[in-house]
């Protein structure tokens, strides 16, 4: 229907009737402030995200330079202002607890915005007579030690339990940390504090998580993620394990460790076991909070689901909130509309371009979540233009029309592979899960749960959207799911995720109600009666022209 649409519309744009109808009764648009070039900084681990958006915004008129510098200089770079936006996977602390700089944004205004969502990997380099061993395992336990020089030899026997009695050779271990105030390195260190703190506290002398790794032994430091993952792949580098976002190793095509989790199996950090661990993040929800919108990760860490990956997290951006000229000087109001259009691109539409480079993306009640934070840039400058800021037109692949408290993604999951589980496997290189997580036949409570601080462990349910809202994505029958990779209509009964069932796609089509038809078929009802009325005039004019005999 939408394929005739646009025949129909392209036919009677060439004859300039399309354009007289489609222009000649629209009305007036708004006066907008333009766009403007806008500079960011910040986060590694996010940046493969931030720079598909910012290629993909590029044909929308939309220009964005984004600098991966490190968590902690973009948000020093948004404090001093010289940048538009940062991007962090933690908030503004106050004081650094390992350098004693000061971390506040000195005063500018500002609010969080969630934008993506990922799991820090462990990619390795194992050399096996000259072969690349691509099926380690290991727990968050093993990974403390590691990091923390306790262990040192890829022959260890805790390393040789993780995978079930088969012993790597003897080859020194060398840890990759990260050399910059790191986003992964936050993460990663966060875990250890909380999971192992004996662990970490004697090891660090602290007890708390750090951006700057405390680099002992024969560890390597590397600037940011890129430079972590190319080292761990370099010639020289067997025996080596860093940390970075699933990204960069998927996207060299890199084996990363299968960390375990609380439901004794070890997992990868894919879009959607990421998605599932994230339904067990605490978000602080109290609106008068400076924190508001920050992620509280304890539950995630021992989340009990089989399919869970326990170092999943959430990136933000810092946008600015101050007002045009003062205190504001530079975010002009054309800026703003670019902060604005590359915000409402990034948790929308941008969500389906990052699942398939190594990201999750977003669950609805964030993106609403996040619709609020965008408003705010309009108090700031009312003349920006936010008429697309609509979940209606979202696009985004975590949900469907009919269930807006339901992260797609988390629902349809599949379950680890048996050899994967403690006591088995190791699964050979290339065995992957089969089927999928329940498919729940009611609309479940589940998303990332809000709290009201930082410090509440309500386990209230996620935020819905606004009274008046309707969601109109994807429809999906009973008993299947829409494949976010895809856009592909899957039974969840078939154990097949990405194959199309012939009968589901005419039950899906058949579902498709007569004021739908209605809706499409009004329109090109109108335009084809035109070109009945006008057409058949056009032509027997110019017939007649032809027939005409002409002047002596």
């Amino acid at each position: 229907m939408k394929f005739l649409r646009a025949r129909v519309l392209g036919a009677l744009a060439v004859t300039g009737i399309g354009s007289a109808l489609l222009l000649g009764g629209a009305p007036p648009a708004t006066a907008s402030p333009g766009t403007a070039l806008i500079e960011g900084s910040g986060s590694s681990w996010a940046a493969n995200a931030v720079n598909q958006w910012v290629a993909d915004v590029a044909s929308q008129g939309v220009q964005v330079v984004y600098t991966p510098d490190g968590d902690a200089q973009g948000r020093q770079d948004f404090a001093n202002r010289t940048s538009d936006f940062s991007v962090t996977a933690i908030g503004y602390q106050g004081r650094d607890p390992v350098t004693g700089v000061d971390d506040t944004s000195q005063g500018r205004d500002y609010a969080y915005l969630p934008i993506a969502a990922g799991g820090t990997s462990f990619p390795y380099q194992i050399r096996i007579d000259g072969h690349q061993l691509r099926t380690l395992r290991l727990s968050g336990e093993t990974i403390g030690k590691i990091f923390t020089n306790q262990i040192t030899n890829w022959d260890n026997p805790e390393i040789t339990k993780d995978n079930n009695g088969q012993a790597l050779p003897s080859l020194p271990i060398i840890p990759v940390v990260q050399s910059e105030g790191s986003g992964a390195t936050a993460q990663l260190t966060r875990y250890f504090a909380t999971e192992f703190p004996s662990i970490w506290q004697s090891y660090a002398h602290m007890s708390g998580m750090t951006e700057y790794y405390p680099r002992e032994g024969n560890q390597i430091a590397q600037n940011g993620s890129n430079g972590a993952m190319n080292y761990v792949a370099s010639s020289e580098a067997n025996g080596s394990i860093g940390y970075v976002e699933y990204s960069y190793a998927l996207s060299v095509n890199y084996p990363v460790v299968k960390m375990l989790n609380s439901a004794g199996y070890y997992t990868l950090p894919t879009q959607y076991n990421v998605a599932v661990a994230l339904e067990k993040a605490q978000i602080n929800m109290d609106k008068s909070s400076p924190k508001y919108l920050l992620q509280n990760l304890n539950d995630v860490y021992t989340d009990t689901d089989p399919r869970t990956y326990p170092l999943s997290s959430y990136v933000y951006m810092i946008e600015p909130t101050g007002k045009y000229p003062s205190p504001e000087t530079k975010i002009t109001p054309a800026k703003r509309q670019s902060i604005a259009d590359f915000l409402y691109y990034s948790i929308c539409q941008g969500q389906r371009e990052i699942g398939p480079i190594g990201y999750s993306p977003l669950p609805v009640n964030l993106v609403e979540a996040g619709f609020g934070q965008i408003q705010k840039l309009k108090a700031a400058a009312p003349s920006i233009d936010l008429k697309n800021l609509d979940l209606n037109t979202c696009s985004n692949p975590t949900f469907v029309e009919g269930h807006p408290n339901t992260n797609y993604l988390a629902t349809i999951a599949p379950l680890p592979p048996s050899c994967d589980k403690t006591g088995g496997g190791p699964c050979a290189a290339g065995v992957t899960p089969t089927g999928t997580g329940p498919v729940p036949t009611t609309t479940p409570g589940g998303g990332t749960t809000p709290t009201t601080s930082a410090s509440t462990s309500s386990k209230a349910g996620p935020t819905t959207p606004g009274s008046g809202t309707k969601m109109t994505g994807t429809k999906v029958t009973p008993g299947t799911y829409i494949d976010p990779a895809t856009g592909q209509v899957v039974s969840s009964s078939s154990g097949q995720t990405g194959t199309v069932d012939p009968q589901i796609v005419s039950a899906a089509l058949a579902g498709y109600n007569g004021s739908d038809l209605t809706g499409e078929l009004a329109p090109l009802a109108v335009l084809l009666l035109l070109l009945a009325f006008i057409v058949p005039p056009v032509i027997g004019y110019r017939l007649s022209r032809k027939r005409r005999p002409t002047d002596p």
